[in-house]
Formats: structure tokens, sequence, C-alpha cells
């Protein structure tokens, strides 16, 4: 009997500390940043967890160990679904954008479905013949 009463006062405190930590974190308001993964070059290397900024209108790559990776006149030039070798590395249901920006880079951004328009609006798209136009 002592042992479910401990449980219970166990079971409660936990549950009382979660829901203070919950709380705060509300209160505090939403993280700056769209959370992913990102390879760099893209299709080479190593998927690394990360955030991508898109504040002060300049693109940039800050990943969780490492160096930040500035997208300057970024854009997407391809959207895509991991395959399948790529899913064992990241969320099968996330959507991989593949980025260039000035001086020849490219990147590979791997976001869920419901930050992409984020995404996109940080680095727009390219627009096939659109550098064509007089």
């Amino acid at each position: 009997m002592i042992e479910i009463v401990v449980a219970v006062l166990g079971a409660a405190g936990a549950g009382w500390l979660l829901r203070r930590k919950h709380l705060r974190r509300l209160a505090a308001g939403p993280e700056a940043g769209i959370p992913g993964m990102a390879r760099h070059p893209a299709g080479e290397g190593r998927w690394r967890l990360g955030k991508l900024y898109a504040d002060q209108g300049a693109a940039r790559w800050v990943p969780r160990r490492g160096e930040p990776v500035p997208l300057p006149g970024g854009r997407a030039t391809g959207l895509r679904a991991p395959s399948v070798r790529e899913g064992l590395s990241i969320n099968p249901g996330s959507r991989i954008v593949t980025c260039a920006y000035e001086g020849g880079g490219t990147i590979d951004i791997a976001v869920m479905p419901l930050d992409l328009r984020e995404v996109l609006a940080a680095l727009p798209q390219d627009t096939p013949g659109a550098d064509d136009k007089p």
C-alpha cells in the first residue's frame, strides 16, 4: 500500500514539473529560426541539425555545431521528397529544398512540410526564363 502511495505522489510531482516547464515555454513565445537539417554542399556529406534564419534580409543556415553558412542571394532551385536512403538519416516525411547562392555554393535543407512555406519565403524559388526577359 505504501508503494502505491509513493508511486502516485511521484507521478503527481513529475506531472506538476512537466506542466510548469510547458507553461514557461509557452510564455517565452516561439523560437526564432526554422528547424531542420542540412548538408553542405548539396548532395554530399552528412546531414547536420540546425536552423534557417531569414532575418535582416539575408538568409543563413546555423548548424547546432559548427560555423554558420551565410546564403547571400540564396534561391531555391529544387524541391523534392527524400529518397529511401535519405529517409534513414532524416525524417522521411520532410521535404528537401535545394538552394544555390552567390559564389556558386549549394546546400540541401530538409524541413517538415508545415515549415516549407516559411523556407520558400526566405529563399525565393528560381523561375525558369526569368533572367531572359529584357
